[in-house]
């Protein structure tokens, strides 16, 4: 699994690389959001390192999977002692003992007296006589190079539950993993989302403003006109070109705001700022918006969103680490079995060779007491337990929340779109108006400059109206767990 998730991850950031280049040499290139979201997921840092903590939670559950089975380990060493190794301080002498016919039993030979027939005594003890001569030399022994080596095999039986509850726990972490992963990819999608439409937001911006500018130009040659014919005045003049000049200074402000919003989405999307980018969208003249459901299950909210589902796991990953506490309380059986060598060895006298042998057995371990640390600590991890069960319950009051406000805010997006078409169609009646009274006569400069103005003004809010409904429909799909990306 791990080996398929790496193999991916070089083809995306291959195929990432090969369209950098490729917009590098044909210089603006169109992209759509969901390019510009698959962009961002492949090129982020923080999912690259949730990436790679998915693919170290699985060696861990592979870790903890190798317990079940048997550990053979090999041990070898070498040591140099400067002495030998003597049993006696000198020469030994043993006494012996004779058969005696006439107990029918061993006796020891003792030294009598030959003209009393007593036993002769030195310091008070017998003396033996005849002895057994151990010398030092043959208890003495060459131990200056010892090796040895070990090859042991360990078997787990029974471990009080331990091995079981860690394979739980790796298994869970793993899915963690993924679920933070996926929380991440979330985020990078909404922040793509709001930089893709906030491009789409200013281009619309800028004809508009554009537009501005050249309705203040037409109306700037209309009035010089009238000035040279002497039906308007000077100040009617001054009174234009300022307009003129506030329109071509908004229209420079949201040049920049356009550059730099595109700067910023190629920052997300991994590419270099300077990244020509051209949007899919950012020369519609109408986004578009569909109603969709703001009444959402909370049941299908929970199972859908990744921090409910993180937390779960969490929650069941300290229910399991109360058990690897309670397996401490718990006997521990295991099979050992091992072949080792020795030089110098004692299988058939002491000998400066190599001797093998063999082992086998079972090993015990039972707690007895430890005055009452055990039981404190499975106690203190059920507690764990406990609290990551009340953040999750506090999530879900939280998301509950959450989901509502996303629905109404989405609601009042909608209606604010709807009350902003309805003011553009009466801002442009407006502005027809006043340009056909000013023509006609019966309306000043003034009135053209407001009708313009106000229709300015309209577009503008629908602009920013419909490119909110856009964000919140984002922002409900996320918090609502429908989020989804194309791969």
């Amino acid at each position: 699994m791990n080996d398929k998730r790496n193999i991916i991850n070089k083809c995306r950031a291959a195929v990432v690389a090969a369209c950098c280049a490729v917009w590098a040499l044909a210089g603006a290139q169109t992209v759509t959001l969901d390019e510009c979201r698959q962009m961002a997921i492949n090129n982020n840092k923080s999912i690259r390192q949730a990436d790679l903590s998915i693919e170290k939670a699985g060696y861990q559950r592979k870790e903890a999977h190798a317990a079940y089975f048997p550990s053979i380990d090999l041990e070898a060493g070498y040591v140099y002692n400067s002495r030998k190794l003597s049993l006696v301080e000198d020469d030994q002498y043993l006494p012996i003992k004779t058969f005696n016919l006439s107990t029918g039993s061993y006796d020891y030979s003792l030294v009598t007296n030959p003209l009393t027939g007593e036993l002769v005594t030195n310091n008070g003890s017998y003396i033996p006589a005849t002895v057994a001569l151990l010398p030092k030399s043959a208890l003495t022994y060459n131990v200056h190079n010892v090796m040895f080596g070990a090859l042991s095999l360990t078997q787990p039986l029974y471990m009080g539950g331990k091995i079981t509850a860690m394979n739980q726990i790796t298994k869970y972490a793993e899915e963690l993993a993924q679920q933070m992963h996926d929380s991440k990819v979330e985020d990078i999608i909404y922040d793509v989302d709001a930089a893709y439409w906030q491009v789409v937001s200013l281009r619309a911006k800028q004809r508009l403003a554009k537009s501005y500018v050249e309705l203040i130009e037409k109306l700037d040659g209309d009035v010089k006109s009238m000035v040279a014919q002497g039906v308007a005045t000077r100040a009617n003049q001054l009174t234009v070109d300022v307009k003129l000049n506030e329109a071509n200074v908004d229209l420079t402000r949201v040049d920049n705001g356009v550059t730099l919003a595109r700067m910023a989405l190629a920052q997300l999307c991994g590419l270099p700022v300077n990244t020509q980018l051209t949007l899919a969208d950012e020369n519609r003249e109408d986004l578009g918006t569909t109603l969709n459901s703001t009444n959402p299950d909370l049941n299908d909210v929970y199972a859908r969103r990744h921090d409910v589902q993180a937390l779960q796991l969490a929650t069941k990953i300290y229910d399991q680490q109360a058990k690897v506490a309670r397996s401490e309380m718990m006997p521990k059986v295991a099979a050992i079995a091992a072949l080792h060598v020795m030089n110098p060895n004692t299988y058939n006298g002491f000998k400066n060779r190599f001797g093998a042998g063999f082992s086998v057995g079972v090993t015990l371990k039972m707690p007895i007491w430890h005055w009452g640390g055990l039981t404190a600590k499975v106690k203190a991890a059920q507690v764990d337990a406990q609290v990551k069960q009340l953040e999750l319950d506090e999530a879900k009051e939280k998301i509950a929340l959450q989901v509502s406000q996303a629905s109404f805010r989405y609601q009042e997006a909608i209606k604010t779109y709807e009350a902003t078409k309805a003011n553009l169609a009466q801002a442009d009646e407006n502005m027809r108006i006043a340009n056909v009274g000013f023509h006609e006569g019966v309306a000043t400069i003034d009135d053209v400059l407001t009708a313009q103005t106000a229709w300015l003004k309209a577009n503008s809010e629908k602009i920013d109206a419909e490119i909110d409904v856009r964000l919140c429909d984002v922002y409900l799909s996320k918090v609502t767990g429908n989020m989804s990306v194309q791969n």
